[in-house]
C-alpha cells in the first residue's frame, strides 16, 4: 500500500511466475507430441495422394481454360481461403501472370449486408451465384465440413454449373456429401487440420504455378 495525495491505494499482489522449465517442458512434450500426428497424417496423405491429384488436375484446367476459382471458409478456414488466393493472385514461388481466384471471405460490405438481409447461412452462396459461371471451381475449406453456409454455396455451384471442391477433416460431412471431390485430411482436432490444409495449400499452389507457367511460356495459355 501506498498513500497517493489523502488516499491509500492498495496495489494488487503479483503472483508469482512459474519456472521458465515448466514452459520448456510443455512446449518440448507439445512438439513431440505434435510431430508423431503429423507424421502419421502425411503417411496417409501420401497413401491418398490420387484425391490430391484430381484437385490439382481441376485447378489447372479451370485456370488454363480461362475460369475463376471461388474459394470461401469460417473463421480460421476462411484465412485458409484468403491465403490460397492471394498466393495465386499474387505469386508462390515463381514470376508468371496473375490467377483468377477470389476469396468470398474479404468483402465486409457483402457479407454484412447479405447476413443482415438474408441471414449468415446464405453469405457465400449469394456470392456463388453473383459471381459463379458454368465451368468455374469453387473451393470450400471446412474443419468440420457441416457448417451451413458452406453446404448451401455447394449447392448453389451445383446450380450454377460449378465444380465443388471440399477440403475438411477425416470425418464424412454434408459438405462432402455435395462436392464432387473431397480431400480428406486424416484428423479430428481442428488446429491439426488447419495445419494439414496449409500443407494442402501449398502444395496446390506449387503444382499449378508450375504447370500453368509452362503452359504460359509455350503461349499455350
Amino acid at each position: 500500500m501506498y498513500r497517493h495525495g489523502e488516499h491509500a491505494v492498495f496495489m494488487p499482489s503479483i503472483k508469482a511466475v512459474p519456472a521458465r522449465i515448466d514452459y520448456h517442458d510443455f512446449i518440448v512434450k507439445a512438439l513431440v507430441q505434435r510431430r508423431t500426428q503429423l507424421d502419421m497424417a502425411f503417411e496417409v496423405l501420401t497413401a491418398r495422394a490420387s484425391m490430391l491429384t484430381d484437385v490439382a488436375v481441376k485447378l489447372v484446367e479451370t485456370l488454363r481454360s480461362g475460369h475463376k476459382v471461388l474459394v470461401a471458409g469460417n473463421g480460421g478456414s476462411a484465412a485458409q481461403a484468403q491465403h490460397l488466393a492471394g498466393e495465386l493472385v499474387g505469386r508462390f514461388k515463381r514470376e508468371r501472370a496473375p490467377y483468377a481466384v477470389i476469396s468470398l471471405t474479404t468483402d465486409l460490405a457483402i457479407i454484412t449486408a447479405v447476413s443482415n438481409d438474408y441471414g449468415y447461412q446464405d453469405v457465400f452462396a449469394r456470392q456463388v451465384r453473383a459471381l459463379g459461371q458454368p465451368g468455374d471451381l469453387l473451393i470450400a475449406f471446412s474443419t468440420s465440413g457441416e457448417s451451413e453456409n458452406l453446404v448451401r454455396a455447394a449447392q448453389a455451384g451445383h446450380e450454377g454449373l460449378l465444380t465443388v471442391v471440399a477440403v475438411t477433416g477425416e470425418r464424412p460431412s454434408r459438405l462432402e456429401r455435395q462436392a464432387d471431390m473431397t480431400i480428406h485430411v486424416p484428423m479430428i482436432d481442428t488446429a491439426t487440420i488447419q495445419e494439414l490444409h496449409m500443407v494442402v495449400i501449398h502444395i496446390l499452389c506449387d503444382l499449378a504455378e508450375t504447370r500453368l507457367s509452362v503452359c504460359e511460356n509455350e503461349g499455350n495459355v
